[in-house]
């Protein structure tokens, strides 16, 4: 499962490998969505997105994308444990 602070390498559906932070993992109606943040290149803030975590056929942690729908849940749920707001 990723950690908080983890830092890891994703890749896009384009092929090209991205670096991202785990800001934090939440459970939302029995289902973990991994929020992460881009890490800047150039020190500048990037906007962080949620990926669902998921388990591949030999039961290791994969991070995929989420539907409208999980977005509305998640975001939710960010709104309630977090105070910030989450811009669309």
């Amino acid at each position: 499962m990723p950690e908080q602070d983890e830092i890891i390498t994703i890749i896009d559906e384009e092929g090209q490998e991205h670096d991202v932070n785990i800001f934090d993992v939440l459970e939302v109606d029995g289902q973990r969505y991994a929020i992460v943040v881009p890490v800047a290149e150039n020190g500048e803030a990037e906007d962080g997105f949620v990926l669902k975590v998921e388990q591949d056929e030999d039961g290791d942690d994969i991070l995929v994308e989420i539907d409208d729908d999980e977005w509305e849940k998640v975001k939710n749920a960010c709104m309630e444990e977090y105070e910030f707001d989450i811009e669309e």
